[in-house]
């Protein structure tokens, strides 16, 4: 799809197949992906090795302090055709997927200092536009312009039973009950968060994708790139 490009932010619940649907987006139209949740739990990461953070609470006034030593990359690997996470030159992208990471991230996530430097460096990725960003204020606080505008939903039991399978798939030993009550713990603090909660944008459109499959998913968001630009002109 030649011609003009366009900014495409993608927001949405936990487990529901936002990074999979953009990872595909983006390879389709030759776009840069950009994962901003990987961002979030390598900085989660950052903060447990450095006993910032556990099941009691976080110190935020040493994150803070610290964030200036925090450094996040995206790195293409040629063999994978993949773009993982560095901190601080070390590839993490398995490390941040586990469930001890998962359980902490809203917290870290939470931090308004964290946030604001995140999106900063969010905005530069996406200055050129061609860009597919997802998260979960992304067409709400970092890209308030976006042409296109995608919120991704699917019913509970849909996202539980895809978060399962993907962490079993990844050898991370979790129960379905454990997933469960994560998913439900991490809606619940994004969408209750003072700074920066997850809603839906007024402009963007929902995807519902609880019973479609990754193939007709992409189908549907790059028939509405084709429609935007259409009318961009």
């Amino acid at each position: 799809m030649a011609g003009r490009k366009i900014t495409i932010a993608i927001d949405g619940y936990s487990s529901c197949g936002k990074s999979t649907l953009a990872k595909s987006l983006a390879i389709s139209l030759d776009y840069t992906y950009v994962d901003t949740g990987a961002m979030y739990r390598a900085i989660t990461l950052f903060c447990m090795r450095q006993n910032l953070v556990n099941n009691n609470g976080v110190d935020e006034s040493r994150i803070i302090e610290k964030l200036n030593d925090i450094s996040l990359a995206f790195i293409q690997d040629p063999e994978t055709n993949t773009s993982p996470i560095f901190l601080n030159g070390e590839n993490v992208e398995s490390q941040i997927r586990k469930m001890d990471v998962s359980n902490q991230v809203s917290q870290i996530s939470a931090i308004r200092e964290v946030r604001k430097k995140m999106v900063q460096i969010q905005q530069k990725m996406g200055i050129a536009k061609g860009v597919v960003m997802e998260g979960r204020d992304i067409g709400t606080i970092v890209f308030p312009d976006a042409e296109l505008k995608l919120f991704m939903t699917a019913d509970m039991e849909t996202r539980v039973k895809r978060r399962y399978k993907e962490m079993r798939e990844k050898k991370i030993d979790v129960s379905m009950d454990e997933v469960r009550d994560n998913v439900n713990s991490r809606d619940y603090e994004d969408t209750h968060r003072q700074e920066s909660p997850l809603i839906q944008a007024d402009d963007a459109i929902v995807l519902d994708n609880t019973n479609l499959d990754l193939e007709q998913q992409l189908q549907i968001a790059l028939e509405l790139v084709e429609k935007k630009i259409e009318i961009l002109g």
